[in-house]
């Protein structure tokens, strides 16, 4: 059949402009308006105050329930009880997920963000932030059945920036640590809830709180709250029952705030803090005349956005990565009459070698364990194991069928358990040859679930941005 004329001219305009439409697509860079993803940039609404602000720390209280607990097991900090984020205790975990009943004890809502709880003899702390009453608020929850037994907190006005809350407590038999997003820090009697001092880092230290807000985890140790301020001092040292500060680490190269932890590593037979900020590494000493003294420090590290803590290994290497491109680095510290050296031995780009945007990877055995991150290439989001003599090459990859998110994982029982962030909850084989998966289920619709998993007594809790959820994982 032939078309008229004016029919083909019709569709001759039309073809014409189709094939210029498509030229100019090609030739004129459709990326060219686009804006690299870098930090502060995804602030989201709100209001917020500065450092001038008036903050009463720990202010308020309220107790709902006196029930007593039965249970004895402890996940009191970041990372367990060894910084290591592996759970050691004798119970038996299940290897695989019952599909018809997964073992979901109970469910809190939450406060928008990725504060991971602290469990200690049947009690789960947890830092949340109540936008209502717009406040940071420790909560202390029954690990049996969820319900919330008390909680302290104070007003400060902060505004969402991919949620608010980040960090863990740190929890020992006496007292509960925290520190809110714009690094408050409160102490407290562990049973009672009571309030022992309160103190505003940001203000008192001048502190520069980190895109994202303060994703520092404190700790405890022997009695004194370990604090990097970054500010007017590197790392403090306060007494629990008092308030005391009782030593300042000088901080001349102006180290700023991380979302790093600090790590305690000893190293021959000194022990000392490891930090890294923004800006540098550094070794604190930890005890005796020199406490609070910088050991060793080096300048080399200097990425803008610091997530994971250092890996620190009994032949002195330590090794360094962070997210947004940064890539990792590896040092060495060598000991030499009694006075300490850093050098860096190499660096390398995220998709070089093992890297990690925001947890921190996991030794076993001789082995180091992590996700990948995004920006690694055909190998993104793939957990992978490399032997500390060489972070560069892979010994294995879970395969381009397994890739995981910024979500947490951990060891207990011997197996790997990881969170993506959607919900998934993958239980995996540690191993030296390959990657073993052993099951996974859907746990919960979930949305940026990154917060760090904790496990006592065979109840592991996860969260994701709104809600944390206690699943038993004891095997049946």
């Amino acid at each position: 059949m032939k078309l008229k004329p004016g029919i083909n001219i019709i569709l001759s305009v039309i073809l014409a402009i189709f094939i210029a439409a498509l030229v100019w697509w090609n030739l004129s860079g459709p990326a060219i308006d686009l804006t690299i993803s870098l930090p502060g940039r995804d602030n989201r609404g709100g209001d917020e105050t500065g450092p001038e602000e008036l903050i009463n720390v720990g202010a308020f209280f309220e107790r709902y329930s006196d029930k007593e607990i039965e249970f004895t097991d402890t996940w009191p900090r970041f990372r367990g009880s060894d910084f290591d984020n592996i759970k050691k205790s004798g119970v038996q975990l299940i290897d695989k997920f019952d599909s018809e009943d997964p073992g979901i004890k109970w469910t809190v809502e939450l406060g928008e963000g990725h504060a991971g709880p602290a469990v200690y003899r049947g009690y789960v702390y947890l830092l949340d932030y109540n936008e209502e009453l717009k406040a940071d608020m420790l909560r202390c929850f029954s690990l049996a059945d969820g319900a919330e037994l008390w909680r302290r907190w104070y007003p400060v006005n902060i505004k969402r920036n991919h949620g608010m809350s980040r960090t863990i407590p740190a929890v020992t038999e006496d007292y509960i640590l925290t520190i809110g997003p714009r690094s408050h820090v409160m102490c407290m009697d562990r049973l009672t809830g009571d309030l022992l001092w309160g103190k505003d880092i940001e203000k008192e230290y001048e502190t520069q709180i980190p895109f994202w807000y303060t994703g520092q985890c404190p700790f405890i140790d022997g009695g004194k709250a370990i604090i990097a301020t970054g500010g007017k001092a590197l790392i403090i040292a306060i007494d629990c029952q008092t308030g005391e500060i009782l030593w300042e680490t000088p901080n001349p190269n102006a180290i700023k705030m991380s979302h790093a932890s600090i790590i305690p590593w000893i190293f021959k037979g000194t022990k000392m803090y490891v930090y890294s900020g923004v800006g540098g590494i550094s070794g604190i000493a930890a005890e005796g005349p020199e406490a609070g003294k910088v050991l060793w420090q080096s300048l080399k590290w200097g990425c803008s956005v610091v997530a994971p803590s250092p890996l620190c290994f009994p032949d002195g290497k330590i090794f360094l990565t962070a997210g947004y491109g940064a890539g990792s680095m590896v040092f060495q510290v060598t000991e030499r009459n009694n006075a300490f050296e850093i050098q860096q031995l190499y660096e390398y780009k995220p998709n070089e070698g093992l890297a990690s945007e925001q947890q921190t990877p996991v030794v076993h055995e001789g082995m180091v364990f992590g996700i990948l991150p995004k920006d690694a290439g055909p190998l993104r989001n793939q957990f992978v194991c490399v032997d500390p003599a060489n972070f560069r090459e892979y010994i294995w990859t879970s395969g381009k069928t397994n890739r995981f998110g910024l979500g947490p994982y951990m060891i207990a029982d011997g197996k790997f358990f990881i969170l993506n962030d959607d919900g998934l909850l993958t239980i995996a084989r540690p191993n030296r040859e390959e990657f073993i998966l052993m099951d996974q289920i859907k746990v919960f619709d979930a949305h940026d679930a990154w917060a760090p998993l904790a496990i006592a007594d065979g109840f592991l809790i996860l969260r994701d941005a709104n809600q944390m959820i206690c699943m038993d994982i004891r095997k049946r």
